[in-house]
């Protein structure tokens, strides 16, 4: 027997959720295949199999457990074949296909059925007699699925029963008056709802237990509104210079480094640039000291199945355009699969958060604590501004600086941000820092 016991996912993590069981109580699993996933309070992480054999599960999902805790034996002593790992919805797709598939019954059932007549079924006792017509509208019916609510549908999986079952059980349902007096009672009230709602209708509702990793997002958001003076200030960015690039060359761009030409790269650039001009904004709070960094560890809120997570761009600063946006795909889709590290999420400097991507127009970001600091990206919308002493139509994106003011001063605070404005409306500014490309170039 192969004791499976729950790894160390980082330093000063006790304890985990059982999220998702890979595989079966009882199934073959082979040596080094993903058996189960389960979240931190940073990250979801998967545990592979030490050795081949039969998998007995001791912790059910949803439980949580301490590091070290025992959640599965391997009986190496059994030999099998392992069995594809199958997530929710392939599980239900399997079940369903399963349950519609034809018992051997049915199968010896079809050769009489196929003695009666073309397009007439075969009647049942005490069945009335059905036309084509009323044949096909119940296929119909069958095709497009039924109206089922949440708990019915949860209900009807832990008990096998298809929606297939239900449609050949109403098939067979002799209908009476009452019935059709319940229908005719009820047809308007139906017809309105559908009318006017494409979902609910029901009373139901569902409660579910909230993850590790949410659970402890939960607690850092409330403990910065709690422990940090967090103000907000705003500017707004004209987007065009950056537009034109990325027309110009944003085809060579993907040609030669085989990654888009994004904004993030842009904004990253800009925001490693200024944190050098006001290297106040890059600290942080630790006790009754503020620590200051030679270097820009830039944090990327990225939306993944499992929540908010920020995996860390080391020494950004040093980072070509290419480097950034290579970098940030190859993490943005390690965050999403679940296979990014604790490492590459810790040690972060300053955050850049993009709510743009959802349509949110402003927002007042939350510091990423122990972080001072947090850059917040919006939508991009065309809005009519000043330019010369003319009223022009422009792409205008709003940025948001929150910070922490104990140890960032109002000065500092709008002094970066009009930086990062600066150097996106004029990208040639990030060779330069925050002289012009002639001052840089003659030293000035």
């Amino acid at each position: 027997m192969i004791e499976i016991k729950v790894p160390s996912p980082g330093e000063s993590i006790t304890e985990v959720q059982i999220a998702n069981w890979l595989v079966s109580d009882g199934d073959f699993v082979e040596k080094d295949q993903e058996i189960v996933e389960i979240d931190s309070d940073k990250a979801t992480l998967s545990i592979s199999a030490e050795e081949d054999g039969k998998i007995n599960i001791q912790v059910r999902e949803g439980e949580t457990v301490e590091v070290g805790a025992v959640i599965a034996k391997i009986d190496t002593s059994v030999k099998g074949e392992a069995k594809k790992p199958e997530t929710g919805e392939k599980k239900q797709e399997t079940s369903e296909k399963k349950q519609v598939k034809e018992t051997p019954e049915e199968k010896k059932a079809e050769p009489e059925e196929k003695k009666q007549e073309p397009g007439e079924k075969k009647q049942e006792p005490g069945e009335k007699k059905q036309d084509p017509g009323e044949k096909k509208q119940v296929g119909e019916q069958s095709d497009a699925g039924l109206n089922i609510s949440p708990l019915a549908k949860k209900l009807m999986q832990e008990n096998n029963v298809s929606e297939t079952d239900f449609v050949n059980f109403l098939k067979s349902y002799r209908i009476g008056k009452k019935d059709v007096e319940f229908y005719l009672s009820n047809k308007e009230t139906t017809s309105s709802a559908s009318a006017t709602s494409t979902w609910g209708g029901t009373r139901d509702s569902e409660r579910k237990k909230m993850s590790t990793l949410r659970l402890k997002v939960s607690e850092r958001l409330v403990a910065v509104k709690n422990e940090t003076a967090m103000l907000t200030t705003f500017n707004e960015v004209n987007m065009t210079p950056i537009f034109e690039i990325r027309k110009k060359y944003k085809d060579i761009f993907k040609e030669k480094f085989g990654v888009s030409l994004g904004f993030m790269s842009f904004f990253t650039k800009a925001v490693t640039e200024a944190l050098n001009i006001v290297p106040g904004v890059n600290a942080q709070l630790d006790g009754n000291e503020i620590v200051y960094h030679n270097y820009a560890d830039i944090g990327i809120a990225v939306s993944s199945p499992k929540g908010l997570m920020v995996p860390v761009l080391r020494n950004a600063e040093q980072m070509s355009f290419a480097e950034i946006e290579l970098n940030i795909k190859e993490l943005a889709n390690k965050a999403r699969t679940n296979k990014i590290t604790i490492d590459e999420m810790t040690g972060g400097t300053f955050t850049i958060t993009n709510g743009g991507v959802f349509g949110s127009m402003l927002s007042t970001p939350i510091i990423n604590p122990p972080q001072g600091a947090i850059l917040g990206m919006h939508n991009i919308v065309d809005r009519p501004i000043a330019v010369n002493g003319k009223v022009e139509i422009h792409p205008i994106m709003y940025v948001a600086l929150s910070y922490d003011h104990r140890i960032i001063d109002g000065r500092e605070s709008v002094t970066f941000l009009l930086n990062v404005k600066e150097m996106l409306e004029n990208p040639t500014k990030m060779l330069f820092g925050e002289k012009e490309p002639v001052e840089g170039l003659l030293g000035l």
